[in-house]
């Protein structure tokens, strides 16, 4: 993993296990895409499902990816501080490949276990933002490179499942040859 979590001697990640679809992630991220907005307010302009688990069909790491939209990072601490009180995690390590988004993880204190939920917040409309919903949106609407992505998943999970930032960083040539036919 990157970052000065990765380099800790007390940090080891959660191994990397693709799943099968499960039918629950939709209900999963509406209850917390509610809960984030409620707790929110106004701080937060827009509230997306995104990555594998938000693809119908799809396999993924059963972990519900959210994306949430703010209008600036000026209120950052409130809504870092509104975040704790429902369970997120700030994780300033995960964004050092991209300064324009901030990283909250949910779940179990523990590292090493899967979490839960992960929450990228960015500036709504960033180019951040456009690309995460871009590339979802392809996959919906072409199967044939969501069962490719699946593939090289799955591949990536059997080489690196002690090792979630290669596996993480060995998907970047494929997602980002996505984005570019989705036209970000």
């Amino acid at each position: 993993m990157d970052g000065q979590a990765g380099n800790a001697p007390w940090y080891r990640a959660a191994r990397v296990h693709i799943q099968a679809y499960d039918p629950s992630w939709p209900v999963r991220y509406a209850e917390e895409a509610e809960l984030l907005t409620r707790t929110l307010r106004g701080a937060v302009v827009a509230v997306e499902h995104i990555g594998s688990t938000s693809v119908p069909g799809l396999a993924a790491k059963p972990v519900i990816d959210i994306l949430a939209a703010v209008r600036d990072f000026d209120d950052f601490p409130t809504v870092a501080d509104l975040l704790r009180g429902i369970g997120y995690t700030y994780t300033p390590e995960s964004e050092a490949d991209d300064a324009s988004r901030r990283v909250f993880r949910k779940g179990p204190d523990d590292r090493t276990a899967l979490r839960t939920h992960h929450l990228h917040v960015t500036e709504h409309r960033s180019h951040y933002w456009r690309r995460l919903v871009a590339f979802r949106d392809h996959l919906r609407a072409h199967p044939a490179e969501a069962a490719a992505y699946l593939r090289l998943k799955r591949d990536l999970a059997d080489r690196h499942a002690a090792d979630p930032g290669r596996y993480t960083r060995d998907k970047r040539d494929f997602v980002r040859e996505v984005e570019r036919k989705a036209g970000v």
